[in-house]
């Protein structure tokens, strides 16, 4: 039963990660990119600072400015710095199918700053995982944008972020990691605004919110806080192994939002580089150090 509910969490997980992405091409039509970012890392946080206070724990974790910890912030910002221009110029589909390669990075990672031993079955699917996404980067052709590039280097951010996460002090509750996290945002936010304001000085940076852009923005908020507890329970109720797969769920709700609501007409190199990614995390996953 925990495996169960460990799944049903992460399919959630993965469905509202989904909506954070599609709420977040739809809202930036009405307002900056910088500014939806701001804005969501203000309500995410306050959200988490509230968990911690009604929890009775400290707000602000004791050592939050550690080695590691920083280190990890700075992969936030990577992250959902380039991630966020991905989602807002790529299709739905690329950008998700991309980040799928995220375990990959990680395995990886985790040889070369953990330690840790990985036998040549594991490389073999970690090299034909990347040979999916460069199917779905299409370099040297017409399907080719420099977006891409961004989807990748958002994908490394985050994998740079997980693998400072396991790293990261015990002691430190979910809430004041997932405030810590969405104050990684504002700054994201920030440095957009900046980079804005030095290669185009008469850019607009902040807007009159509309209605219309004013429910997008919420409901980007909303998921995003949602996807994060879901991902957490999931991790806690049950076996990794059994669970973990179910976040490649988000390839087939990226696909789904992208051509019913978003009219994108993903190619067949994207289609088979996005089975090849998938199949290649979910072999990692569950095998093992082979």
């Amino acid at each position: 039963m925990d495996n169960i509910r460990g799944s049903i969490f992460m399919t959630l997980a993965m469905l509202a990660f989904t909506l954070e992405d599609f709420t977040l091409k739809k809202a930036t039509e009405f307002i900056p990119l910088s500014q939806l970012l701001i804005i969501c890392g203000i309500l995410g946080s306050l959200f988490f600072i509230s968990c911690s206070h009604y929890a009775k724990e400290t707000i602000f974790y004791k050592d939050s400015l550690n080695k590691t910890l920083i280190i990890r912030s700075l992969f936030e910002i990577m992250g959902r710095i380039f991630y966020a221009l991905a989602i807002a110029f790529l299709p739905i589909t690329n950008a998700a199918s991309i980040l799928q390669a995220t375990p990959l990075v990680v395995v990886m990672g985790a040889v070369f700053f953990m330690n840790e031993k990985v036998g040549w079955q594991r490389w073999i699917a970690i090299f034909t995982g990347f040979v999916g996404v460069l199917m779905i980067i299409q370099p040297g052709t017409d399907g080719f944008t420099i977006f891409s590039i961004f989807a990748v280097l958002g994908m490394i951010g985050f994998a740079g972020r997980d693998l400072a996460t396991r790293m990261s002090p015990v002691g430190m509750s979910n809430y004041q990691l997932g405030s810590y996290g969405f104050y990684m945002v504002i700054i994201s936010g920030i440095i957009l605004s900046i980079f804005n304001i030095i290669i185009s000085p008469e850019k607009v940076l902040w807007t009159s919110i509309s209605f219309e852009a004013l429910i997008f923005l919420l409901a980007n908020a909303a998921a995003g806080v949602s996807a994060y507890f879901c991902l957490t329970i999931a991790m806690r109720v049950g076996d990794v192994s059994f669970v973990t797969p179910f976040r490649y769920v988000r390839v087939l709700f990226a696909l789904s939002f992208g051509i019913v609501l978003l009219g994108e007409n993903p190619n067949l190199y994207i289609l088979l580089g996005s089975g090849i990614v998938v199949l290649s995390g979910i072999y990692i996953i569950t095998t093992n150090k082979k």
